[in-house]
């Protein structure tokens, strides 16, 4: 990724600047080649986290071209990479990716310097998420549950 815009922190509001957090799915309808920042994907935002928080926003991508008011972008080399991964996966049968936004490496020593953070228990859980894909070595199945996330074996 070479810019992301806004502070850490998930994204609240259209217009707020801030590019998402959380566990996100991308399908083949999601996939945008004849995007105007080289090629591009919808995130899926708001999910139905974001929504169970009344978080709003339209059209978050992961895109090329390095400009950003709320996307993930990248350089044009490493779009191109994901996308033909991303592409041949939902070409081959797979019905989706996920994407996981983190706002950092969310292992115990680096969270814990965020405990007075406003966001702290928000990444708390997500650290399940994570710790889920680094002890199985695969992504959890992500749902939600009382307004937070859950994870789960596939």
């Amino acid at each position: 990724m070479c810019t992301f815009s806004g502070d850490l922190g998930p994204k609240l509001k259209e217009g707020d600047n801030q590019s998402p957090e959380g566990f996100y799915y991308v399908n083949a309808s999601r996939l945008n080649p004849w995007s105007s920042y080289h090629l591009s994907f919808n995130l899926g935002f708001p999910n139905k986290y974001d929504r169970a928080h009344n978080r709003t926003g339209s059209a978050l991508m992961v895109h090329g071209n390095c400009v950003s008011i709320g996307c993930y972008a990248m350089t044009d080399e490493y779009i191109n990479e994901i996308y033909a991964l991303a592409a041949a996966a939902l070409k081959s049968g797979q019905p989706f990716f996920r994407v996981h936004s983190l706002p950092f490496k969310l292992d115990d020593e680096v969270l814990s310097k965020y405990r007075a953070n406003q966001w702290y228990s928000f990444w708390f859980n997500l650290k399940e998420g994570y710790d889920y894909f680094n002890t199985h070595k695969q992504p959890p199945n992500v749902e939600v549950s009382s307004r937070i996330y859950t994870f789960e074996n596939r």
